[in-house]
């Protein structure tokens, strides 16, 4: 029987990847625009590291104080004050998952980072190939995640990633690499270009 590794290494060693990347990155790459809107690399990087050592009732007041909504960017604004330094310093200190990021055994943590990680290096052109135990172990996470709200936009659809083992659905196919499947889950229209298949017009129109 093969024992699985614990999400929480897995979100360890995707953080880890992470911080090697940004300690290369110049100042100005820093404050380039990430895939997420009105996000640079440097917001995005703070809002990863934002709910570590954050508990309920801390998160319960960051919804009240974005009206539930801006919940993510209050996360954000108050980490806002560190230098690019400080942040990679501070993701060094929590590469494992504390706070909120370390439920669901981890979960929340991997997903998470994984997606940004991709979120920087898609917008910088700075590609890398994640390791295919992370792929395998992402995939599945994600058409059931109801914040990721990836369930309306692959609903009827086949998947099937082209370099690891993995699909989901039915319906007319959407194909391409694991990771660009990913980033088409979670709402990026920027991965479309490195998919293919008859339903790749119903998944374009639905992000």
């Amino acid at each position: 029987m093969t024992t699985r590794t614990p999400l929480t290494e897995l979100t360890r060693a995707e953080r880890g990847d992470l911080a090697e990347f940004l300690a290369t990155l110049t100042p100005a790459q820093w404050h380039a625009p990430s895939l997420c809107a009105d996000w640079t690399v440097k917001d995005v990087v703070a809002h990863v590291v934002s709910y570590e050592e954050l508990g309920v009732g801390g998160f319960l007041g960051r919804l009240v104080k974005g009206h539930v909504t801006q919940a993510n960017q209050v996360g954000v604004d108050e980490f806002s004050h560190l230098s690019p330094p400080e942040l990679l310093d501070y993701l060094n200190r929590h590469l494992d998952p504390s706070g909120l990021t370390a439920r669901l055994g981890g979960m929340i943590g991997f997903v998470d980072g994984t997606i940004h990680h991709q979120d920087i290096r898609r917008a910088l052109n700075r590609p890398r190939t994640i390791p295919a135990d992370r792929l395998t172990r992402i995939l599945p996470l994600l058409p059931g995640n109801p914040r990721l709200g990836a369930g309306r936009r692959i609903r009827g659809l086949r998947l099937r990633a082209t370099d690891v083992d993995w699909t989901h659905g039915d319906g007319p196919e959407v194909l391409g690499p694991g990771e660009a499947l990913m980033m088409a889950m979670a709402g990026r229209p920027a991965a479309l270009a490195d998919l293919s298949g008859d339903g790749k017009g119903i998944l374009a129109q639905r992000l």
